[in-house]
């Protein structure tokens, strides 16, 4: 296919809008594919269960860096949003790095605009910048360590504790993290869309209902949601957590896709999605990482767009924070 076709198309829709026959086994195909590019497909645990079966590495947003930092193949296809597709491209810049939908995004890190987020750094000139990985390539060439849920209270303790410090752009990990360790960084106004919308009465209410099941939350919840929690932690923290437990039960407030490894892992368990505020179904999908699916990872490996793109300078600074903490996350 023609590149400024391609282009045109991607410029339009964000991923190529192409017919697949019917009859094609699209796993299949996939996996051949991947084999003859030596390609990678690197997974969030937040997308489609068939997602990430197919995937050569499942995990939450630190394993995924480390994965995307340590392969040695030619292109790494990351099925997640825009903002882990950058990030891999910033640890891993000679790779080239594509993403099934450009469209993919992130309600959290568009909370945090650069040019906002640095006339409001710019209040605090003594403080040192840790930002949430979940966060545009531009903020991160602002920061001075990016850190991520399963690893945020490490990063924050590795600085001096009179060292004033700015956390963005979720202000509930933020809260979150400041009650843990004693701080009062301060926190830029974002939160996550999929995590605030958790109805703090419906959980009350599943609660009682199944009294045996024990309730776990990611801290990107608000916090009256935590407060309810029996065990908060990262996406990975919280799968450890439940194949841990004696418990048989569990009612779990973050994205809906880590059930998947949740009943893999344990499946003698019984998982309840946390209900949200105008949910019906009893689940809280993130809406963009629902716009992955097969056909378009076969689609994106196939013509290795839409490729991610950034500029050498936002690369050499965003790498910086990053590697500061896979470094300290050794």
């Amino acid at each position: 296919m023609n590149r400024a076709v391609v282009n045109k198309m991607l410029e339009e829709k964000g991923f190529i809008d192409e017919q697949v026959d019917a009859g094609i086994q699209l796993t299949g195909e996939i996996r051949k594919l991947k084999r003859e590019k030596n390609a990678v497909i690197l997974s969030h645990y937040y997308v489609a269960g068939e997602l990430q079966d197919i995937a050569d590495y499942v995990g939450d947003s630190l394993g995924l860096s480390q994965a995307a930092a340590e392969t040695t193949a030619d292109i790494i296809v990351f099925v997640g949003v825009h903002f882990m597709a950058e990030t891999a491209k910033i640890i891993n810049p000679s790779k080239k790095v594509i993403l099934p939908d450009l469209k993919a995004g992130c309600s959290l890190a568009e909370s945090a605009p650069a040019d906002k987020f640095a006339a409001f750094k710019a209040q605090y000139p003594n403080h040192k910048v840790i930002s949430y990985i979940n966060c545009t390539a531009e903020l991160k060439t602002l920061t001075d360590v990016i850190c991520t849920s399963a690893n945020a209270v490490k990063i924050v303790e590795s600085f001096p504790k009179d060292q004033p410090l700015i956390f963005a752009p979720d202000k509930n990990l933020g809260n979150y993290i400041n009650s843990i360790t004693g701080r009062e960084m301060v926190l830029w106004d974002g939160a996550c869309m999929v995590h605030e919308k958790y109805s703090v009465e419906k959980i009350i209410e599943m609660m009682g209902q199944h009294p045996d099941a024990e309730f776990i939350a990611h801290p990107e919840c608000e916090k009256p949601v935590l407060l309810l929690a029996k065990f908060i932690g990262s996406t990975t923290a919280l799968l450890s957590y439940v194949q841990k437990s004696s418990s048989q039960k569990f009612i779990v407030a973050t994205e809906s896709g880590i059930l998947h490894q949740m009943v893999k892992s344990c499946p003698g368990k019984i998982f309840i999605p946390a209900p949200s505020v105008d949910s019906t179904c009893g689940c809280n999908d993130c809406s963009y990482m629902k716009l992955n699916s097969l056909q378009k990872l076969y689609i994106c490996l196939k013509h290795e767009q839409p490729e991610i793109i950034l500029p050498e300078d936002v690369i050499q600074k965003a790498r910086l924070p990053i590697q500061r903490m896979l470094e300290i996350s050794k």
